[in-house]
């Protein structure tokens, strides 16, 4: 047997007893009181699921005497009866530790105390680490540097420095406090007039205790002198009794304790006997996630059509069940379904080919379950309201199932549980990290079982054997994820952010997904030509402007041209300083004059908007449909924004020409027109409704021009005589505070001295003060908890916000003043995308929900109902969040995208 490394010693009378205290009283069907028993379960749970601990024991007091009594009779003499309805628990409490697969340890004539000591000396002895478990003061003598203590409900760790700050000596002088001190509840007489303060004090003066009552008589202080003196014989009993047995001769030696897992039917059926129904749910999970992280896999290949009824039936009863696909590719508009995979229970699953195919020609596929017997057994199943589908991203798999006519509802999505209980936190939300952080686990990737690079295959290719293991495995892992993650929602009060905004979302996205946009491809295509004759004029111009031909894409080429051939500086920095030729740096030199760096900025847009918009677009066409699909992802952004992949529609600039011919490419079906509905100014309006501003919520309601009137406030300039540069002025002050810009930001956004810009966010603070206490308020909850909230609960955490680094920290506090504001707008806009579907539906109207770009939806409605849809569109928008300012919606139609907005 494998030699300890760390012991875990509950004391389980402390547990008890502040079991019993805790919860009401409770009974079981036949009467028996068990709250003790239901308080000591979930206390053992806790303390055993956060332990490395390879020994653990559970240490009872024995019901007799014990040899202290011999030294002393009146020992424990006063105290109190054990309450009637605690005693018949304590058997049923050392069957719950049985239960739990605990050893459980008891020694008639010993405390429970000492039994605890005699570990802790063997376990020292053996190299070990012991932990006791409890909080008790009389066995804080035995902390040393290889002992500690737990508070286990408190999960406060009680070491060397924590016993002194309590007791004002050392581990191993606490006995002679508490012996000079006494306890009033054992009965230790002590000495009389001696407190824990004053013993303290003469150990430290005296040494020891035995010093201390050797010179008693030199003591200045008349009555303590005569007391110690009185008492000695007392104090040295008393020492006795305090004083923990190390040596107890023990039934069960160190090696007894190791650690065992609990036998989940053994546990369960003694949760069920006592009616714990809450408890035995949280077992279950609890069980659930310690099989998922113990590594042990059975996953089966189902290839016929009677193996697969018996999982169904198995699912059905179970009522929850994980499911992934395996497809040919990752776009769920064209990718075609190889398979399912099902889990219900942690270490278990299944996968059910239904497409693989032999990578040798001629060579008939293996067997496998056809598509059409699959659908008629699994269809039932997975359109079932009364079972729980689960899975990681699952709106992916809900399109390939739909497609392959199998409708997939109702669905919990471990991705957007993970977001909404850590958005922020963790670098990734996908399953693969999820596992190695919540089960230390690497899963199988998909490269191991279908190669790389050129000599990658579709999953139809795969083995089954190699197909079964990595496809049984993510529904696996999603199903011990949900165990893990779902029971945090409630304590960590995100329960409203998942189940009224993020779930609910995932069919709406799936049916925009599915809507796609028509987008004309000849007006694509003669742009794609324009941007290329473009591209090919600003390079001729650029090698002009250097005087010879260069790599313009290449940064270090760029460098040299820049700042070691002709010599350029950006302005306020070094020579070597400004080696960076990032957009910002090309800007700069741009301001000063300099043509080369703006035609190269120019050179970029056109590049960026031909290969990302004009060239991509027009193979990302689905032959079936005839329209563009993006992928809206759920999982990024930290404060709520969805974001839009593959091809990302909510990147292309608003603001130029080019821009705006793109977005004229996106057009109405005939007899269509698209309708634009955008919020306006919704930041803003938050940052009135949030920080509580007055003079700002009056504006809005008033539907005065907000940057005309911060002008005027700020600059004290009146509106009839404003110019446009100082409204200009006010706007980007506006817009910039919602994003914590700095007087930099705002002077090379201006193109002003940064004391300028300085003087005018000091004027923009004393007018609205309230702004600057919101923006400190925020930036000091933040550094407390890490995280900032939106008006609906949404956590976005700044984990950046403590960061020792100045630059990093600035950032984090700027993002945790801008999430609260972007997070709300972001729910706000998610809340009414939900309703629209049903408020359109409940009007008889056939408009559907195309786009979301952050403040703004696009529709397509037929030409006779555009009326109709704007008013039922922004009457929904408009309620979906009650604040202390009117929320607005600016509505555009046209048969194109940017005539729309």
């Amino acid at each position: 047997m494998a030699a300890p490394g760390h012991v875990f010693l509950i004391d389980a009378s402390g547990f008890i007893f502040r079991a019993f205290h805790a919860l009401p009283p409770m009974n079981r069907p036949d009467g028996t009181p068990v709250n003790a028993v239901r308080g000591f379960c979930a206390m053992i749970m806790k303390v055993i699921d956060e332990t490395d601990a390879d020994h653990v024991a559970c240490v009872f007091d024995h019901s007799g005497r014990s040899f202290r009594n011999d030294i002393y009779p009146l020992y424990k003499a006063h105290r109190p009866e054990t309450p009637e309805e605690l005693v018949p628990q304590f058997p049923l409490i050392r069957e719950a530790a049985r239960a739990f697969n605990l050893p459980v340890v008891e020694k008639e004539g010993y405390e429970a105390d000492d039994i605890i000591a005699t570990y802790a000396r063997l376990a020292s002895e053996a190299g070990a680490r012991a932990t006791i478990v409890s909080s008790d003061k009389d066995l804080m003598q035995l902390v040393s540097g290889s002992v500690d203590m737990l508070d286990g409900v408190r999960s406060r760790t009680i070491g060397e420095a924590e016993v002194f700050e309590k007791f004002g000596v050392a581990p191993d002088k606490v006995v002679e406090v508490q012996a000079l001190a006494g306890d009033s509840v054992d009965n230790v007489p002590g000495v009389p007039g001696i407190g824990p303060k004053t013993a303290a004090q003469l150990l430290g003066e005296y040494g020891d205790l035995e010093t201390l009552l050797g010179r008693a008589h030199e003591i200045r202080q008349p009555k303590r002198r005569q007391r110690l003196m009185e008492h000695a014989d007392d104090a040295r009993m008393s020492l006795r009794l305090v004083t923990l047995d190390r040596h107890v001769p023990l039934d069960d030696g160190l090696e007894t304790l190791a650690r065992r897992e609990p036998e989940p039917q053994v546990l369960l059926e003694f949760l069920r006997a006592q009616d714990f129904r809450t408890l035995t749910s949280r077992v279950e999970s609890w069980l659930d996630r310690r099989a998922a992280a113990s590594g042990e896999r059975d996953y089966e290949l189902v290839v016929d059509a009677g193996t697969l009824a018996r999982r169904v039936d198995e699912a059905r009863k179970a009522g929850v069940v994980a499911i992934d696909t395996e497809t040919t590719g990752l776009d769920e508009m064209t990718a075609d379904l190889v398979g399912i995979s099902m889990s219900i229970r942690p270490g278990t699953g299944c996968y059910i080919p239904l497409a693989h195919v032999s990578p040798e020609p001629l060579v008939e596929a293996p067997e496998q379950v056809s598509l059409d017997e699959a659908r008629a057994v699994l269809a039932p199943l997975l359109a079932d309201p009364a079972v729980l589908k689960i899975g990681h991203n699952i709106k992916y798999d809900r399109h390939i199932l739909e497609r392959a006519g199998m409708p997939v509802a109702p669905v919990d999505d471990t991705m957007l549980l993970s977001y909404c209980l850590d958005g922020g936190a963790r670098r990734s939300h996908s399953i693969d990290h999820l596992a190695e952080e919540h089960f230390k686990r690497k899963v199988i990737s998909f490269k191991e079982v279908a190669g790389s690079g050129k000599s990658q295959v579709t999953f139809d290719l795969v083995p089954l054997e190699s197909a079964r293991d990595y496809a049984a495995e993510d529904a696996d892992v999603a199903l011990a994820l949900w165990h893990e993650l779902k029971p945090r929602l409630a304590p960590e009060r995100v329960t409203r952010v998942y189940e009224t905004i993020e779930r609910p979302l995932i069919p709406v996205l799936a049916a925009m997904e599915r809507a796609g946009i028509r987008v004309d491809r000849a007006e694509l295509e003669q742009l794609s030509g324009e941007f290329g004759r473009g591209i090919v004029d600003l390079e001729r111009d650029i090698h002009e402007l250097a005087g010879r031909p260069f790599t313009i894409g290449s940064p270090k080429q760029l460098g040299e041209i820049l700042f070691d051939e002709m010599g350029l500086e950006v302005a306020g920095t070094g020579r070597q300083r400004s080696r960076s030729t990032g957009a910002d740096v090309l800007e700069s030199l741009a301001q000063q004059g300099h043509d080369l760096p703006a035609r190269v900025l120019d050179w970029r847009k056109l590049s960026k908007l031909k290969s990302t918009y004009t060239d991509t677009l027009v193979k990302q066409i689905n032959p079936r449909t005839g329209r563009v699909h993006t992928s809206f992802s759920m999982a990024a952004a930290p404060t709520g924004r969805l974001a839009s992949t593959d091809p990302n529609l909510q990147n292309i600039p608003v603001r130029t020409e080019e821009g705006r011919r793109i977005r004229k490419a996106f057009i109405a079906e005939p007899g269509m027109r698209l309708l634009s509905a955008d919020y306006s100014q919704i930041e803003l309006r938050l940052l009135a409704h949030i920080a509580g501003i007055d003079t700002l919520k009056q504006a809005f309601h008033e539907g005065l021009d907000i940057h005309a009137m911060t002008a005027s406030q700020v600059f004290s300039v009146p509106l009839e005589t404003m110019d446009p540069q100082t409204r200009r002025n006010a706007k980007a002050i506006n817009f910039g505070i919602i994003y914590g810009i700095s007087a930099f930001g705002l002077a090379r956004q201006l193109g002003i001295g940064r004391d300028e810009a300085k003087a005018y966010i000091d004027a923009y603070f004393t007018r609205y003060p309230g702004i600057r206490a919101y923006m400190d308020r925020t930036i000091e909850g933040a550094r407390k908890s890490g995280y900032v909230t939106t008006l609906f609960a949404r956590k976005c955490h700044v984990p950046g916000i403590r960061d020792p680094k100045p630059t990093m920290r600035a950032y984090s506090e700027r993002a945790a003043i801008n999430a609260p504001l972007q997070g709300t707008a972001a729910d706000i806009i998610k809340r009414a995308m939900i309703r629209i579907p049903a408020a359109l539906q409940a009007a008889g109207l056939e408009a559907r929900m195309l786009l979301q770009v952050h403040d703004e939806l696009l529709f397509e409605v037929p030409e006779a109902e555009v009326e109709a849809t704007a008013a039922c569109v922004r009457g929904v928008m408009e309620g979906a969040a009650s604040l202390s300012v009117p929320l607005t919606v600016d509505i555009g139609v046209a048969a194109d995208w940017n005539g729309a907005h």
